[in-house]
């Protein structure tokens, strides 16, 4: 969400430099027809007028010299900003010789739950062997033998999985499933950018992964770190639930008579009270309630 808050402020400021920009060549233009006219009718009253008109001309190149150097600085800026998630779907690979039709109907939630269900019956084992892929050529080469792997539910399982060994407390290879999870979702968005299949331009990704410079590559491990928190945070909150879930499983088993909780109940007793329940003795029970105020 930041990311995407910093590129529509970059987008927003490079607007209003391109509308400044030729706001100033208008006005400049506009300047220079008045001038033209009046060195037509070469009047001495008009003398006064066009030596203004030349002061404002000259203002104006000036103007329009620092807009020009402001969006070059820009454009130089968006030219070294790092590639991530969002701009590697941009139109910057070459496109695929071959579309694939788009469906106009979104898949509700059920369809897509049966759907991921399915393709994971089939292809769970291929997909966690994906996942525990480390070297680029072998995820290439593996995507290649397996194209089918190439999808939206092959990223859904893989981020479900990752939220699972977090949870496992299997650390370094829920980091490990996480970048490749990353990958893919990078090949789904270039897809997505260039309207094609995703089994049509995996190979794209991975070429321009091995001829990126070090921005490139900082930019796509920032997702891969970003996502590792999202699943830290996922799993904590998943322990979490299933604690209180099972604290309260086990408090109803403890209810007795008019639903109360003996646990609780001892806990609210003064410790004199507690000491006679610990020690189980009766005699001392009802010797500390008989010193007790009745009420």
């Amino acid at each position: 969400q930041a990311r995407m808050e910093r590129m529509e402020q970059f987008q927003k400021e490079k607007d209003e430099l391109d509308k400044g920009c030729r706001d100033c060549k208008r006005k400049l233009a506009e300047c220079q027809k008045k001038m033209k006219e009046l060195e037509v009718v070469e009047q001495e009253s008009g003398k006064g007028d066009l030596e203004r008109l030349q002061a404002e001309a000259q203002q104006l190149r000036n103007e329009e010299k620092s807009w020009e150097n402001k969006l070059e600085e820009l454009r130089k800026k968006e030219k070294n900003m790092p590639w991530n998630v969002d701009t590697l779907s941009k139109d910057g690979f070459s496109k695929s010789v071959f579309n694939v039709k788009q469906t106009d109907e979104e898949e509700s939630e059920d369809q897509k739950e049966k759907k991921l269900k399915t393709f994971v019956e089939r292809n769970e084992k291929q997909i966690k062997h994906f996942g525990m892929l480390r070297r680029w050529d072998d995820s290439q080469k593996y995507l290649a033998d397996n194209p089918h792997l190439v999808c939206e539910e092959t990223a859904n399982y893989l981020v479900i999985w990752c939220v699972d060994l977090e949870v496992e407390e299997k650390h370094a290879l829920m980091e490990q499933v996480a970048h490749q999870t990353i990958v893919m979702q990078f090949i789904l968005e270039l897809a997505k950018g260039l309207k094609v299949d995703p089994r049509a331009c995996f190979r794209q990704f991975f070429a321009k992964i091995k001829t990126a410079d070090q921005r490139y590559m900082e930019g796509l491990y920032d997702e891969v770190e970003s996502f590792k928190e999202r699943v830290r945070g996922r799993a904590k909150a998943r322990v979490e639930q299933a604690m209180k879930e099972y604290e309260e499983q086990e408090r109803q088993k403890r209810l007795g008579p008019g639903g109360l909780d003996p646990v609780e109940v001892y806990e609210s007793l003064p410790p004199e009270l507690q000491k006679c329940f610990d020690v189980k003795d009766v005699l001392m029970l009802q010797d500390a309630i008989s010193k007790m105020d009745p009420t």
